[in-house]
């Protein structure tokens, strides 16, 4: 019978990851995370990596890259195809769970893209634009290539919008160039960052984890609170002392970007809870809202109550794995 894949996903803090290791202890599953930053190594409560969740369950994609380095969609989909295959011949079920969509979505669509180069005579024209005028630049762009990657929860800082800056302008020259004829416009850095179907898209059980918005802010500002009381501040002076610039864990977003303005002296540390608490919020809210839009992409997303108990969350799971298995 085929192994089908089961994918987990949902806003932060809504119980997605205990949820799948429950699901992957009672049907002999491995999981694979879908989180653009539980990829870092040492950067664990930032990440919210809650590797005690998963108990003896198998997990892929947490702890491959050293903090500093700048991880992207293209080699999530080449890490992530490695693990899907491994977990296949071993004969146990993949489960792909996270919540950051844009990598849910690339892999199964079966999308590969090809790499972008650094653009740096671009890189430097865009250097002292403020985050406001580079999104502006970023819709503009995106409004011509009709993309769908790139959204508010992936460019909360000037580096990550000048990166997506960078690969929209490339699939823009390349268009261009496929429409003049001539074999990559004589420019050998050109390549095509643009969807290829060398890579079949993964068929798969989509389950979402729903939880109520009031219930969802409150466990976001409890898990805060925690976070910080076990050492979430200290972590980042750890990364900051191994000698990581401080714009590097701006660059990450979120938690490495207010308490790396917090330790670095550019903030209180009133002001950075309160930015802080505000922006994990809204990050919640974007997740959703690219969930949604996957569901308008075609996608069928089996929503089930995040306040269920977890023995029925996970038969509810499992009844439906079964019934899409037998079809």
């Amino acid at each position: 019978m085929s192994k089908k894949m089961i994918t987990i996903l949902g806003p932060t803090a809504s119980g997605k990851t205990p949820v799948a290791a429950h699901l992957a202890a009672m049907i002999g599953g491995e999981i694979i995370s879908a989180d653009s930053r539980q990829v870092y190594r040492r950067m664990d409560l930032g990440t919210g990596k809650d590797l005690e969740d998963y108990g003896g369950v198998p997990y892929h994609l947490i702890d491959i890259c050293e903090p500093g380095t700048k991880y992207n969609l293209f080699q999530y989909q080449q890490d992530f195809f490695d693990a899907y295959q491994d977990i296949e011949s071993r004969g146990a079920v993949p489960i792909l769970c996270g919540g950051t969509g844009l990598y849910i979505e690339a892999v199964l669509k079966g999308y590969q893209l090809s790499p972008v180069p650094q653009n740096q005579a671009l890189r430097d024209s865009l250097e002292g634009k403020s985050l406001d005028e580079l999104t502006a630049m970023l819709e503009e762009l995106k409004a011509k290539t009709g993309s769908n990657m790139h959204n508010k929860t992936d460019v909360d800082s000037c580096q990550r919008a000048i990166r997506a800056i960078e690969i929209e302008t490339a699939v823009l020259e390349y268009r261009g160039c496929e429409g003049t004829g001539v074999h990559g416009c004589e420019n050998t850095n050109l390549v095509p960052p643009i969807p290829r179907t060398t890579v079949p898209p993964i068929d798969s059980l989509i389950i979402g984890i729903d939880i109520d918005r009031e219930l969802r802010r409150e466990k976001i500002s409890r898990r805060l609170k925690a976070r910080l009381d076990e050492g979430m501040v200290d972590e980042v002076r750890h990364l900051l002392d191994e000698g990581i610039a401080p714009e590097d864990l701006i660059y990450y977003g979120l938690e490495y970007k207010f308490l790396t303005e917090y330790v670095t002296g550019q903030i209180a540390y009133d002001e950075m809870f309160t930015r802080l608490e505000i922006a994990i919020h809204q990050f919640a809210k974007r997740q959703m809202t690219w969930f949604r839009g996957m569901e308008r992409r075609g996608f069928t997303i089996h929503w089930i109550d995040a306040t269920l108990p977890m023995e029925e969350k996970v038969k509810t799971i499992v009844k439906l794995y079964n019934s899409e298995i037998v079809k």
